[in-house]
């Protein structure tokens, strides 16, 4: 609990502490040398005009004299007007200094100059005499008129008062001088003394506290400075962002107006100026082909507070229909309030057209390619069953029945060995292969992977895909060892997706070591995921293509001459990430390699 000891210490530090070398930066020094500089010539003015008025009152002492001033000692009485007309001559003296070069440069030192020629003056006079003078009035104007007009560096004011005080007490008592007061003909008493301190002591806080405030009002209003030209140049950044940018760029009121648009986004719309956009759509779901799209356009932003890739055909000012994505978002008050939609507007006319000719594409690539591949192969595989060609190449032929002509005539039959036959099959059976994977791929790509989630055990999955691939593990000579527990928790996924993913991820490093491969497949369970993963002793893979790996159509070098498109491991990334998982290689050359993923648990 804070006593009022430490609250008194806390504001004593916190306004009386000395400033920071950081805080009194050049910068405020020179605008506080300039203001020390301006401030200067009024006082000197002020200071001017009141020695002026003592100088008239005393000239007109001499011919009529004052009553007041019959008190005074003589030497006071006759000699005063001298006084102040030194005093005028030091004023005229700084008024020329604070013209040259020296006066603007050093304030501080015109500053100085100027108080010690008025303070002084007076004192060398009485000291010269043979008296001290005590000039309390003088002093006070002095020291208040410069605690007003100047109150900046409260140092200099500090070394003006001490300076004099100095002189005063110092010299007068080293000489043994007394007052010309035979009342009190001491040079000090209590009473002044006090009454002096105090007098110094507040103005000199009132200067520290006056200073404090203007430096930190300067450096406020650098900061401010600064802080508006950085906003001057974020609007200009982002003016530019907002007039250069290729997307549309909009603000539309939740009855359907366009309150701000960009000019991408009145190109996109076939006008030429912003103000079109604005001003033409009063109902922006006239903008539609189908006029229930802005309907369902709120009814999202309603439901999640904001849409992404909503795609929608819409009308030109010319009557063309385009396709546009629009991304976009709430913006709310504080208190939850709608006050509009905000977001961007993307031209995606020529994708759509894209995507519909490589819809084409691919339709003539299932029944054009796909359709006589199967047709041959099944051919193929007739003549197979039905014992056409019994030997190798070179023995036991047999041959093949002549195609029809539209002759009647017949040429001679062709024979074929059973091994040709097979490697026909084979050869059909990988292009059979490529065309379906090249299919699988491009629909993942437009519409996802289609999963059928069930609830089931991971084990049962991997033995299928083992099982399928036994032939042609043993082929290459492999040794493939399971590892996976049937103790692992139930996961929900689609069993024929992930019998791909370990059939791909099994083959691929079949197909790219040579034969005497160890394979192993291992399966455990981390915080709420199951971690998979596939690992062998082969030859491994480079930083580079491990970096690539899972990319469309990328093929490692270590391929050779495969006719593979390279979409397997593609096609494993698709169906993990349908899944909700992660998926991703650890390896080096010659060092192995194991491929790993993950699976959320049931």
């Amino acid at each position: 609990m804070a006593t009022p000891f430490r609250t008194v210490q806390s504001w004593w530090r916190k306004t009386f502490s000395a400033p920071t070398t950081d805080e009194i930066t050049t910068l405020y020094r020179d605008w506080r040398n300039r203001f020390l500089w301006q401030r200067l010539r009024l006082w000197l003015w002020l200071a001017l005009i009141c020695l002026l008025s003592f100088t008239l009152r005393d000239i007109y002492g001499l011919f009529f004299p004052f009553q007041e001033l019959q008190q005074l000692p003589e030497v006071l009485r006759t000699q005063r007007l001298v006084i102040n007309i030194a005093m005028l001559l030091s004023i005229l003296i700084c008024f020329a200094l604070h013209k040259t070069k020296l006066g603007r440069d050093h304030p501080d030192l015109l500053f100085l100059g100027s108080s010690w020629s008025i303070s002084l003056a007076s004192q060398l006079f009485a000291t010269l005499r043979g008296f001290a003078l005590p000039d309390t009035i003088g002093w006070s104007l002095l020291f208040l008129s410069q605690a007003v007009l100047m109150p900046v560096c409260w140092i200099i004011h500090l070394l003006t008062q001490v300076s004099v005080l100095v002189y005063y007490f110092g010299v007068n008592t080293a000489l043994g001088l007394k007052t010309p007061i035979p009342e009190h003909p001491e040079i000090y008493n209590v009473t002044f003394i006090l009454y002096i301190f105090w007098f110094c002591t507040i103005c000199d806080i009132g200067v520290y506290l006056y200073d404090r405030l203007q430096r930190s009002e300067f450096y406020a209003r650098q900061e401010l400075e600064s802080a508006y030209q950085k906003l001057k140049v974020a609007e200009a950044k982002y003016r530019s962002i907002f007039e250069n940018a290729v997307e549309g760029i909009f603000q539309s009121s939740p009855n359907g107006r366009y309150i701000t648009a960009n000019p991408a986004l009145a190109r996109i719309y076939g006008y030429s100026l912003v103000d079109e956009v604005t001003a033409n759509f009063t109902e922006i779901e006239q903008l539609y082909v189908d006029p229930n799209r802005r309907a369902e356009f709120v009814r999202l932003m309603e439901k999640y507070g904001s849409v992404s890739e909503f795609e929608s055909q819409i009308y030109r000012r010319d009557g063309s229909i385009v396709w546009i994505s629009e991304k976009a978002y709430s913006v709310r008050d504080e208190q939850g309030k709608l006050l509009y939609y905000e977001g961007l507007i993307e031209d995606i006319t020529q994708r759509k057209q894209t995507e519909e000719e490589l819809r084409v594409f691919f339709h003539a690539v299932s029944h054009d390619l796909r359709n006589p591949v199967l047709g041959t192969l099944m051919v193929l595989k007739n003549l197979l069953n039905q014992g056409v060609g019994t030997g190798e190449q070179g023995e036991n032929f047999s041959p093949l029945p002549p195609a029809p002509r539209p002759s009647a005539s017949f040429q001679s039959p062709i024979p074929v060995s059973r091994s040709i036959l097979e490697r026909m099959i084979q050869s059909s059976d990988r292009q059979l292969n490529l065309i379906n994977s090249l299919m699988e791929t491009h629909i993942s790509e437009v519409q996802g992977v289609f999963l059928q989630y069930q609830t089931g055990q991971l084990l049962a999955v991997i033995e299928a895909a083992i099982a399928d691939l036994e032939p042609l593990i043993v082929q290459n000579q492999a040794k493939l060892t399971n590892l996976v527990s049937a103790d692992l928790p139930l996961v929900n996924a689609d069993p024929t997706q992930l019998w791909r993913v370990f059939s791909n991820l099994i083959v691929n490093a079949l197909k790219h070591n040579p034969p005497g491969l160890l394979l192993t497949i291992n399966a455990t369970r981390k915080d709420d995921k199951i971690y998979c993963t596939v690992s062998d002793n082969g030859v491994g893979i480079s930083q580079q293509q491990s970096d690539r790996l899972f990319d469309l159509y990328f093929r490692g070098a270590s391929i050779g001459n495969s006719v593979s498109l390279g979409l397997g491991l593609y096609l494993c990334k698709q169906i993990i990430h349908a899944h909700g998982g992660e998926i991703g290689v650890n390896s080096a050359l010659d060092a192995g390699t194991t491929f790993w993923f993950t699976l959320p648990i049931s």
